[in-house]
């Protein structure tokens, strides 16, 4: 079976909505698009989709097809730093049937409109390299990339942190 036949055998409709409760769809979704999104972290439990929800600094947003199926998500991050408002965006995933149909960009329309109206005045991403077509879709979007360097500190090391001997 081609790619998206599934979603293209009716007519395509996409909404956009943020997550305001942990279900057992939302826990399914997620159950089912984490993994296609990464395979070192394992998808979040409904506790911790609980937590997601209820927190001030973030949005989950889902991208919910005519039959009422969650075939997406990204998670806008806002908060308030001494210069001004930041915007994340992160975790954006969409089920493999569903990609090339335009739910990535109704997901990052929906999270920059979020973003300008809470004040951020900018909106950052990281995306791997290999992920072309999203890259392709953000650079679409207007997003530029920046020269800047990355950096991450693994807490999960053992004695990790340095200087807490």
């Amino acid at each position: 079976m081609p790619r998206n036949s599934r979603y293209r055998a009716h007519t395509w409709r996409v909404q956009i909505d943020e997550a305001t409760e942990v279900n057992p769809e939302l826990v399914e979704a997620m159950n089912r698009l984490i993994p296609q999104l990464s395979r070192s972290n394992p998808p979040p439990s409904a506790e911790q989709l609980a937590e997601l929800v209820a927190s001030d600094a973030s949005r989950l947003l889902l991208a919910v097809n005519d039959e009422g199926q969650i075939v997406g998500s990204l998670t806008l991050v806002l908060f308030r730093i001494p210069t001004g408002v930041r915007a994340w965006i992160e975790d954006v995933v969409v089920d493999a049937e569903a990609r090339g149909l335009g739910v990535g960009e109704k997901l990052n329309r929906q999270a920059l409109r979020l973003a300008a109206e809470n004040g951020a005045v900018s909106v950052d991403l990281t995306s791997r390299p290999s992920r072309e077509a999203a890259n392709r879709l953000y650079k679409r979007l207007g997003f530029e990339e920046r020269s800047t360097n990355v950096y991450r500190y693994d807490l999960s090391r053992a004695g990790s942190i340095p200087g807490s001997d």
